[in-house]
């Protein structure tokens, strides 16, 4: 979340920033004046209590001196006192909160090199890679769900009717592609990032430290009898992993990946780019996760985004680099560049990754800092995450562009250590 100080000290930059995000300035305007409120009340309970404590002192000398009468005026005086110390605490206390929840639901300010925009539409091509679209041939131009189902590979009417719709159930070669996708992102990106896997449930407050709640509770599966939630990206425990600790900027960056099921609810996606694989509930997932100094976050920014295009580009995928603009942002993000594929038989783009910086807004959250070499006191990290290789959409975008004339799929060289010793999906002939 944002920092308090700085909403304080430098409300005119915040504005700009949220104005940026066309976000609404009436919560921002709200939490200036409660924090003028508290800190009125601080000062007016602070004085109280220094007061308590002189008429505390002076009751002993006036007891000690034999002046019983006037010690217990000045008891009654200091309860008097002390009762309303308590009103003044409680309502510190009460607007503390009250700023908080307003803060847990601000979004982040966006970078300085963020581009404007209103929306989607406003987001910036940075650049298109291995794109022709009149290369595709026809046999290129069948959807994944037709070819999924023609070579027995995917098969959405059994999952549906075991877990409802958007869900889906991979089989045979169709469910040895995806296992072997989250083995090279892993192995691809083990050489740097250590490798976690965590808890697919989790606490409250895990959710709240990377912003998914309050404000995206609609998307998220809540398991109400344990009061835990199945996590939307593994984003969410990997930035936990150093809650309320504070690191030794030694270990920074540190680098983590975690392979996990995610689930998303997609509350606000009925009917709307629901077939096959476009839009699921539940997915599997690499992601690459870090903290940094804020001096390494950009540097770190731009490793994430080469790591992630990599594997799409070795996977023979066209793909093309946004620079999402303020009104595209995430809640969380300050920038994000997003990975798309081209996927000839949907005729789409389809997101496969978003590599994002939030500076600190997460480890404020979370309350992650670190102990700078040099120098005094803590500083809090930044958190910067993108997927190194998220299963639906690729699996799609492989089957629809590397679909041979007699339906086979061919399999791109850089998964085949991990198929077996196949090289292809075998057509409806064999």
């Amino acid at each position: 979340m944002l920092d308090l100080r700085v909403l304080r000290t430098d409300p005119d930059s915040v504005r700009t920033g949220l104005t940026r995000r066309r976000e609404p300035l009436g919560s921002f305007e709200k939490a200036l004046e409660l924090d003028r409120r508290v800190r009125a009340a601080q000062s007016e309970r602070d004085e109280l209590r220094a007061g308590v404590n002189a008429l505390s002192k002076q009751v002993g000398e006036l007891h000690r001196e034999g002046r019983g009468d006037e010690a217990a005026e000045l008891q009654a005086e200091s309860r008097r006192h002390g009762e309303h110390e308590k009103v003044l605490d409680s309502e510190v206390a009460r607007i503390q909160q009250e700023i908080r929840e307003i803060l847990l639901r601000m979004p982040n300010l966006p970078a300085a090199e963020c581009p404007d925009g209103a929306d989607e539409r406003d987001n910036v091509v940075l650049r298109v890679e291995n794109f022709d679209p009149d290369a595709y041939g026809e046999h290129q131009r069948v959807p994944h769900w037709d070819t999924g189902a023609e070579l027995g590979i995917l098969d959405v009417e059994r999952a549906t009717k075991m877990s409802g719709a958007m869900f889906v159930l991979y089989r045979g070669l169709g469910a040895r592609l995806g296992r072997a996708l989250v083995q090279t992102a892993l192995d691809r990106n083990g050489d740097a990032f250590e490798e976690l896997r965590p808890p697919t449930l989790v606490r409250t407050d895990t959710m709240v430290s990377t912003g998914h709640l309050p404000k995206f509770v609609d998307d998220a599966y809540h398991l109400e009898r344990d009061d835990l939630w199945a996590i939307p990206t593994a984003e969410v425990p990997l930035t936990s992993l150093a809650r309320d600790e504070i690191l030794d900027e030694a270990v920074l960056p540190m680098r983590l990946m975690a392979h996990t099921s995610c689930f998303r609810r997609e509350a606000g996606s009925a009917g709307r780019d629901t077939r096959g694989l476009l839009r699921v509930h539940e997915f599997d997932k690499v992601e690459l996760l870090a903290y940094t100094t804020p001096e390494q976050a950009g540097a770190m920014h731009d490793e994430i985004l080469a790591r992630a295009e990599g594997l799409i580009a070795d996977l023979g995928l066209a793909y093309r680099i946004l620079d999402l603009c303020t009104g595209d942002l995430g809640n969380s993000s300050a920038r994000t560049w997003d990975i798309e594929v081209y996927a000839p038989g949907a005729d789409q783009w389809l997101e496969v990754s978003s590599v994002s910086w939030f500076t600190d807004y997460q480890a404020r959250r979370a309350n992650v800092r670190y102990r700078p070499a040099a120098g005094k006191g803590t500083n809090v990290v930044h958190t910067l995450n993108g997927s190194a290789l998220a299963v639906p959409r690729v699996w799609a975008a492989i089957v629809e562009t590397h679909r041979q004339p007699d339906g086979s799929i061919r399999l791109p060289d850089v998964i085949h250590p991990y198929c077996g010793g196949l090289t292809r999906i075998p057509g409806p002939d064999g």
